[in-house]
Protein backbone atom coordinates (compact mmCIF):
# COMPACT_ATOMS: atom_id res chain seq x y z
CA UNK A 1 0.00 0.00 0.00
CA UNK A 2 1.37 3.39 -1.06
CA UNK A 3 1.01 5.75 1.92
CA UNK A 4 1.33 9.39 0.85
CA UNK A 5 1.40 12.27 3.31
CA UNK A 6 -0.19 15.32 1.72
CA UNK A 7 0.69 18.57 3.50
CA UNK A 8 -1.61 21.43 2.58
CA UNK A 9 0.11 24.81 2.47
CA UNK A 10 -0.69 28.24 1.07
CA UNK A 11 0.43 31.82 1.61
CA UNK A 12 -3.08 33.25 1.80
CA UNK A 13 -4.04 32.49 5.39
CA UNK A 14 -6.82 34.85 6.47
CA UNK A 15 -5.55 35.31 10.04
CA UNK A 16 -1.78 35.17 9.49
CA UNK A 17 -0.84 35.60 5.81
CA UNK A 18 2.43 33.98 4.79
CA UNK A 19 2.64 31.92 7.97
CA UNK A 20 3.76 28.72 6.21
CA UNK A 21 7.08 30.38 5.36
CA UNK A 22 7.51 32.13 8.71
CA UNK A 23 10.84 31.39 10.37
CA UNK A 24 10.85 28.89 13.22
CA UNK A 25 14.07 27.48 14.62
CA UNK A 26 16.14 28.72 11.69
CA UNK A 27 13.88 27.20 9.02
CA UNK A 28 10.53 27.95 7.47
CA UNK A 29 7.50 26.48 9.18
CA UNK A 30 6.85 24.41 6.06
CA UNK A 31 10.40 23.06 6.22
CA UNK A 32 9.99 22.06 9.86
CA UNK A 33 6.71 20.28 9.11
CA UNK A 34 8.21 18.46 6.12
CA UNK A 35 11.24 17.37 8.13
CA UNK A 36 9.11 16.00 10.95
CA UNK A 37 6.62 14.24 8.67
CA UNK A 38 9.48 12.70 6.67
CA UNK A 39 10.65 10.93 9.84
CA UNK A 40 7.42 8.92 10.03
CA UNK A 41 8.35 5.31 9.24
CA UNK A 42 4.94 4.51 7.78
CA UNK A 43 4.96 7.28 5.15
CA UNK A 44 6.21 6.27 1.70
CA UNK A 45 5.98 9.67 0.00
CA UNK A 46 5.53 13.28 1.06
CA UNK A 47 3.77 15.84 -1.14
CA UNK A 48 3.03 19.49 -0.47
CA UNK A 49 -0.33 20.52 -1.94
CA UNK A 50 -0.54 24.25 -2.60
CA UNK A 51 -2.64 26.46 -4.87
CA UNK A 52 -2.33 27.83 -8.38
CA UNK A 53 -2.36 31.42 -7.12
CA UNK A 54 0.71 33.48 -8.06
CA UNK A 55 1.53 34.17 -4.42
CA UNK A 56 2.04 30.44 -3.89
CA UNK A 57 4.99 30.43 -6.25
CA UNK A 58 6.86 31.09 -3.00
CA UNK A 59 5.61 27.75 -1.62
CA UNK A 60 6.69 25.99 -4.81
CA UNK A 61 10.13 27.62 -4.57
CA UNK A 62 10.48 26.45 -0.96
CA UNK A 63 9.50 22.91 -1.97
CA UNK A 64 12.15 23.02 -4.70
CA UNK A 65 14.71 24.15 -2.14
CA UNK A 66 13.69 21.35 0.22
CA UNK A 67 13.57 18.70 -2.52
CA UNK A 68 9.90 18.08 -1.67
CA UNK A 69 7.30 17.08 -4.25
CA UNK A 70 4.70 19.78 -4.87
CA UNK A 71 1.21 19.65 -6.36
CA UNK A 72 -0.87 22.72 -7.27
CA UNK A 73 -4.65 22.90 -7.27
CA UNK A 74 -7.68 24.90 -6.20
CA UNK A 75 -7.28 27.50 -3.46
CA UNK A 76 -10.64 27.02 -1.78
CA UNK A 77 -11.70 23.55 -2.95
CA UNK A 78 -9.04 21.81 -0.89
CA UNK A 79 -10.88 18.50 -1.07
CA UNK A 80 -10.48 18.54 -4.85
CA UNK A 81 -6.82 19.55 -4.42
CA UNK A 82 -6.25 16.53 -2.18
CA UNK A 83 -7.99 14.14 -4.55
CA UNK A 84 -5.96 15.34 -7.50
CA UNK A 85 -2.72 15.13 -5.54
CA UNK A 86 -3.61 11.61 -4.40
CA UNK A 87 -4.24 10.50 -7.97
CA UNK A 88 -1.09 12.20 -9.26
CA UNK A 89 1.06 10.28 -6.78
CA UNK A 90 -0.94 7.02 -6.95
CA UNK A 91 -1.76 7.08 -3.24
CA UNK A 92 -3.62 4.16 -1.72
CA UNK A 93 -3.73 5.82 1.69
CA UNK A 94 -3.64 9.60 2.14
CA UNK A 95 -2.31 11.12 5.36
CA UNK A 96 -3.67 14.63 5.81
CA UNK A 97 -1.30 17.06 7.54
CA UNK A 98 -1.52 20.85 7.61
CA UNK A 99 1.53 23.09 7.26
CA UNK A 100 0.60 25.14 10.33
CA UNK A 101 1.50 22.33 12.76
CA UNK A 102 5.29 22.61 13.24
CA UNK A 103 5.22 20.37 16.33
CA UNK A 104 3.69 17.44 14.45
CA UNK A 105 5.24 14.24 15.76
CA UNK A 106 6.33 11.38 13.48
CA UNK A 107 5.59 8.82 16.19
CA UNK A 108 2.00 10.07 16.45
CA UNK A 109 1.68 9.90 12.66
CA UNK A 110 2.93 6.32 12.79
CA UNK A 111 0.42 5.39 15.50
CA UNK A 112 -2.50 6.61 13.39
CA UNK A 113 -1.23 5.14 10.13
CA UNK A 114 -0.51 1.75 11.72
CA UNK A 115 -4.00 1.68 13.23
CA UNK A 116 -5.38 2.45 9.77
CA UNK A 117 -3.31 -0.28 8.13
CA UNK A 118 -4.26 -2.86 10.75
CA UNK A 119 -7.98 -2.11 10.99
CA UNK A 120 -8.55 -1.02 7.35
CA UNK A 121 -11.31 1.55 7.93
CA UNK A 122 -12.17 4.20 5.35
CA UNK A 123 -10.97 6.94 7.67
CA UNK A 124 -8.85 6.98 10.83
CA UNK A 125 -7.90 10.01 12.90
CA UNK A 126 -6.71 11.14 16.30
CA UNK A 127 -9.19 14.03 16.11
CA UNK A 128 -12.48 12.11 16.34
CA UNK A 129 -12.01 12.01 20.13
CA UNK A 130 -9.62 14.79 21.02
CA UNK A 131 -7.11 13.76 23.66
CA UNK A 132 -3.94 14.89 21.86
CA UNK A 133 -2.71 18.50 21.81
CA UNK A 134 -4.19 20.47 18.91
CA UNK A 135 -1.37 20.54 16.40
CA UNK A 136 -0.65 16.81 16.37
CA UNK A 137 -3.69 16.24 14.14
CA UNK A 138 -3.28 13.24 11.85
CA UNK A 139 -5.99 11.91 9.54
CA UNK A 140 -5.73 8.95 7.17
CA UNK A 141 -8.20 7.91 4.49
CA UNK A 142 -8.17 5.54 1.57
CA UNK A 143 -8.34 6.81 -1.99
CA UNK A 144 -11.81 5.42 -2.69
CA UNK A 145 -13.35 7.15 0.34
CA UNK A 146 -11.65 10.44 -0.49
CA UNK A 147 -12.89 10.23 -4.08
CA UNK A 148 -16.44 9.55 -2.87
CA UNK A 149 -16.27 12.55 -0.55
CA UNK A 150 -15.11 14.64 -3.49
CA UNK A 151 -18.09 13.52 -5.54
CA UNK A 152 -20.71 13.97 -2.82
CA UNK A 153 -19.65 16.81 -0.49
CA UNK A 154 -21.52 20.02 -1.25
CA UNK A 155 -21.12 22.29 1.78
CA UNK A 156 -18.31 24.85 1.32
CA UNK A 157 -16.74 24.02 4.69
CA UNK A 158 -16.66 20.31 3.77
CA UNK A 159 -14.56 21.16 0.75
CA UNK A 160 -12.30 23.64 2.53
CA UNK A 161 -11.55 21.26 5.42
CA UNK A 162 -11.25 18.10 3.25
CA UNK A 163 -12.48 15.43 5.70
CA UNK A 164 -15.74 16.57 7.40
CA UNK A 165 -17.92 14.73 4.87
CA UNK A 166 -16.18 11.50 5.86
CA UNK A 167 -16.59 11.73 9.62
CA UNK A 168 -20.04 13.31 9.41
CA UNK A 169 -21.34 10.20 7.61
CA UNK A 170 -20.55 7.12 9.70
CA UNK A 171 -23.42 5.44 7.85
CA UNK A 172 -21.43 5.67 4.61
CA UNK A 173 -17.83 5.28 5.79
CA UNK A 174 -16.06 3.04 8.27
CA UNK A 175 -14.45 5.33 10.84
CA UNK A 176 -11.73 4.61 13.37
CA UNK A 177 -10.88 6.92 16.27
CA UNK A 178 -7.28 6.66 17.45
CA UNK A 179 -7.49 7.91 20.99
CA UNK A 180 -4.87 8.52 23.62
CA UNK A 181 -7.30 8.12 26.49
CA UNK A 182 -8.22 4.81 28.06
CA UNK A 183 -11.90 4.47 27.25
CA UNK A 184 -13.98 1.47 28.32
CA UNK A 185 -13.30 -1.30 25.82
CA UNK A 186 -16.83 -1.58 24.57
CA UNK A 187 -17.38 -2.58 20.96
CA UNK A 188 -18.25 1.00 20.07
CA UNK A 189 -18.15 4.41 21.66
CA UNK A 190 -20.62 6.77 20.02
CA UNK A 191 -20.93 4.15 17.27
CA UNK A 192 -17.34 4.64 16.11
CA UNK A 193 -14.75 1.89 16.76
CA UNK A 194 -11.63 3.13 18.45
CA UNK A 195 -8.05 2.14 19.15
CA UNK A 196 -6.28 3.23 22.33
CA UNK A 197 -2.64 4.23 22.45
CA UNK A 198 -0.42 4.58 25.49
CA UNK A 199 -1.38 7.73 27.32
CA UNK A 200 -4.27 8.12 29.70
CA UNK A 201 -4.51 11.87 30.16
CA UNK A 202 -6.53 14.31 28.08
CA UNK A 203 -4.09 16.83 26.57
CA UNK A 204 -6.55 18.47 24.17
CA UNK A 205 -6.38 21.74 26.12
CA UNK A 206 -2.92 22.35 24.63
CA UNK A 207 -2.77 24.49 21.49
CA UNK A 208 0.25 23.75 19.29
CA UNK A 209 -1.03 24.95 15.92
CA UNK A 210 -0.36 28.33 14.28
CA UNK A 211 -3.22 30.63 13.32
CA UNK A 212 -2.22 33.94 14.91
CA UNK A 213 1.00 35.79 15.84
CA UNK A 214 0.68 34.55 19.43
CA UNK A 215 0.72 30.95 18.18
CA UNK A 216 3.85 31.69 16.17
CA UNK A 217 5.50 33.20 19.25
CA UNK A 218 4.61 30.05 21.20
CA UNK A 219 6.12 27.55 18.76
CA UNK A 220 9.20 29.73 18.30
CA UNK A 221 9.63 29.63 22.06
CA UNK A 222 9.40 25.83 22.00
CA UNK A 223 12.03 25.48 19.28
CA UNK A 224 14.41 27.90 21.04
CA UNK A 225 14.47 25.62 24.07
CA UNK A 226 15.61 22.51 22.18
CA UNK A 227 18.88 21.66 20.54
CA UNK A 228 17.77 20.59 17.08
CA UNK A 229 14.32 19.68 15.79
CA UNK A 230 13.97 16.02 16.69
CA UNK A 231 12.24 16.57 20.04
CA UNK A 232 9.06 14.58 20.71
CA UNK A 233 5.62 15.70 21.77
CA UNK A 234 6.26 14.18 25.20
CA UNK A 235 9.36 16.36 25.56
CA UNK A 236 7.25 19.43 24.74
CA UNK A 237 4.83 18.43 27.49
CA UNK A 238 7.72 18.06 29.93
CA UNK A 239 9.00 21.50 28.93
CA UNK A 240 5.58 23.05 29.52
CA UNK A 241 5.39 21.38 32.93
CA UNK A 242 8.69 23.07 33.81
CA UNK A 243 7.75 26.40 32.21
CA UNK A 244 3.96 26.71 32.41
CA UNK A 245 4.12 30.39 31.43
CA UNK A 246 5.00 29.31 27.89
CA UNK A 247 1.47 28.02 27.37
CA UNK A 248 0.10 31.43 28.34
CA UNK A 249 1.65 32.98 25.23
CA UNK A 250 -1.23 31.73 23.08
CA UNK A 251 -3.62 30.51 25.76
CA UNK A 252 -6.16 33.18 24.83
CA UNK A 253 -6.44 32.20 21.15
CA UNK A 254 -9.83 30.89 20.07
CA UNK A 255 -9.95 28.04 17.58
CA UNK A 256 -12.14 28.84 14.59
CA UNK A 257 -15.32 26.81 14.24
CA UNK A 258 -15.48 24.38 11.34
CA UNK A 259 -18.04 26.37 9.37
CA UNK A 260 -15.94 29.54 9.62
CA UNK A 261 -13.58 28.19 6.96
Amino acid sequence: MNVVAVIQARMGSTRLPGKVLAEIGGRSMLAQVCRRVARAATVDRLVVATTVRPEDEAVVAECDRLGAACFRGSEHDVLDRYCRAARAYEADAIVRITADCPLIDPDVIDLVVRAFLEERPDYAANTLRRTWPRGLDTEVTNSAALARADREATEPYQRVHVTPYLYQHPDRFRLLAVSGARFHRARHVENVPHVDVPHSEDFSRHRWTVDLPADLDFVRGIYRRFDGDTFSWEEVLQLLAREPALADVNGHVRQKHLVEG
